[in-house]
């Protein structure tokens, strides 16, 4: 089981780490400028080429049965469902087959109006009540990919 870390706007890293150490799997944290990890053998920093879809590429290409991916953005959770790795966000949002269609098309709509110049609010300040959910929500991801790996 690997987790993989969509990093470059990532909060929770220190989590991941942390509960990998624990459940004793291998960390990717991918990004396409340098952030610094913990010298672990089973943490690994991936440093991809500059672009919009690097890293999201390079997971996706990886990602499957078994894995968890932990990013924000909705299409890379698209393309790692259809792998059928386990994605969740780093404020718990756990993305699913059934849901994903409409996270995709809300994205969609929002870009558009953004497009037209309307203001949208961006998500809320992390607290710590989100750290303690995302930690919750990534234990249960991790014991999804086991059932799934077998």
């Amino acid at each position: 089981m690997i987790i993989y870390v969509d990093a470059d706007a990532c909060p929770v890293k220190e989590e991941v780490y942390k509960v990998a150490r624990r459940v004793g799997c291998d960390v990717r944290v991918v990004a396409n400028s340098f952030i610094r990890t913990p010298m672990e053998p089973r943490i690994q920093f991936v440093l991809v080429d500059a672009g919009a879809d690097a890293a999201d590429d390079w997971i996706a290409e990886r990602a499957g049965a078994g894995d968890v991916v932990v990013t924000n953005d909705i299409p890379l959770a698209a393309r790692a469902l259809e792998k059928t790795a386990e994605v969740i966000s780093p404020t718990a949002k756990v993305f699913t087959a059934a849901m994903i269609g409409s996270a995709l098309a809300t994205r969609g709509l929002m870009e558009h109006l953004r497009s037209f110049g309307e203001i949208t609010s961006g998500p809320p300040p992390f607290a710590p009540k989100d750290r303690s959910a995302f930690l919750s929500a990534l234990d249960a991801a991790i014991n999804r990919a086991k059932r799934k790996k077998g």
